[in-house]
């Protein structure tokens, strides 16, 4: 295949992946366009070997996720001639398996740019992790640093702050009145 044909293959491909369930997903409309099949016969093919397609392959999307894509516009709603059933998501492992199931020779090729897109994802993710792990330490650093910042900003603004200077007066200094008292009870 050219570089041009593989360009526009992961470009279509990198798209149609979301994530449902916490795990990435393409949907049955998606994968049936992509292998070049109409969707009733990649479903057809897909419950003709149930066997190979476990919960972790493969999942019916539910009313409220259906709800969700819907509304964010990558489904086609009812009324705009949409399916009628909630769609299929296929995991890649989902995704590789349809691909052997169909058989056709589109669908085999077609599977490996899949298959990547999975693993550019799958990168781009763990990636940010990284990311996001980098952030949190520099966040956790720059906490501490603000309270030791504010503790010196607090010890120059004591040293501005001049003491009330400790004056000794010089002289005779005269006895107060409640020492003047005990002193007239005693005699010298």
């Amino acid at each position: 295949m050219a570089k041009s044909a593989i360009a526009v293959a992961r470009k279509k491909v990198d798209p149609k992946i979301l994530v449902l369930r916490g795990q990435r997903v393409i949907l049955d409309t998606d994968l049936a366009e992509l292998y070049g099949v109409k969707v009733r016969h990649l479903n057809q093919q897909v419950k003709r070997n149930a066997k190979r397609f476990p919960l972790a392959f493969q999942f019916q999307l539910s009313p409220h996720e259906l709800k969700i894509l819907r509304s964010q516009n990558v489904i086609s709603s009812e009324g705009h001639g949409g399916a009628r059933y909630r769609p299929y998501a296929f995991t890649e492992h989902g995704a590789i398996m349809a691909a052997t199931v169909l058989n056709s020779e589109r669908a085999i090729e077609m599977s490996v740019f899949v298959v990547l897109a999975f693993v550019r994802m799958r990168r781009a993710i763990a990636g940010n992790r990284h990311i996001l792990t980098k952030l949190a330490e520099l966040e956790h650093r720059l906490k501490s640093h603000d309270t030791d910042i504010r503790d010196l900003m607090d010890a120059i603004r004591e040293l501005m702050t001049p003491a009330e200077p400790s004056r000794s007066r010089i002289g005779f200094e005269a006895p107060s009145e409640a020492s003047g008292k005990a002193l007239k009870g005693r005699r010298v």
